[in-house]
């Protein structure tokens, strides 16, 4: 059975204080997310905000030939759609359901308006914003100088961060389009992560078996990813 959902299933919403929390509570809508729904297109206008809580979100860029690649992910620690606060109702990028669930939609009229009136709620969507531009730049030299192997590690690493499973659905050639790598590199770094140990992949499901493998074998991204994320989001009060 699904366990039942709640806002605080969010780290961001779950963060705020009771008074930042409660103006927003009577307009947060509860929606499903399934996989492959887009829920922006580059261009066009935002209409809300969506805090996930069981689902992930994958930002990505589009070139005109139709190829693309992950410039960032989003799941329970954060929200998709900043530009709704931090100037405008478009995006240059797209953003795809990676994995489905459920998240929490928020009018950005609503969220603006909370924004502007600074506290809690603004500082920590700004210090998330940050932390989400370091994942940003993170993922760009990490897909110049890092292995599709270590790229690999990474990802998968900071999607069972986001998720309480530990097997993830998961197709190969969605996990080549996310990295912007054609399916046979990562046909060649799953089956060598795999014959380390320290993850197994049968029909679209991957499964981690050894996150400190995974984590020893993976480039410095990771760390710095995760060590801003904390940094940032865990203390709201200052």
């Amino acid at each position: 059975m699904l366990s039942p959902q709640n806002p605080n299933q969010n780290h961001l919403l779950a963060a705020l204080p009771t008074k930042d929390y409660e103006p927003l509570a009577a307009h947060l809508e509860l929606v499903p997310l399934p996989l492959g729904q887009m829920l922006y297109d580059p261009g066009t206008q935002m209409r809300h905000a969506y805090f996930p809580t069981t689902s992930i979100v994958s930002l990505h860029y589009v070139t005109e030939t139709g190829a693309s690649a992950e410039t960032a992910g989003v799941g329970n620690e954060g929200v998709v759609g900043i530009s709704l606060f931090m100037g405008g109702d478009t995006t240059s990028s797209s953003a795809v359901v990676q994995t489905a669930g459920q998240a929490y939609r928020l009018d950005r009229h609503v969220l603006k308006e909370a924004f502007d009136q600074g506290g809690a709620l603004q500082r920590l969507l700004l210090r998330y914003t940050q932390a989400l531009m370091t994942q940003m730049a993170q993922t760009a030299a990490c897909n110049r100088h890092h292995s599709v192997e270590q790229q690999l590690c990474r990802w998968l690493l900071l999607t069972q961060d986001r998720l309480p499973e530990r097997e993830l659905v998961m197709t190969q050639e969605l996990v080549a389009s996310m990295l912007g790598v054609r399916r046979e590199s990562v046909t060649d770094a799953a089956g060598h992560l795999q014959t380390l140990g320290y993850i197994r992949y049968r029909r679209g499901h991957i499964g981690v078996l050894d996150r400190a493998g995974l984590e020893a074998h993976a480039c410095e991204c990771y760390g710095v990813v995760k060590k801003e994320l904390n940094r940032l989001l865990y203390d709201v009060g200052n």
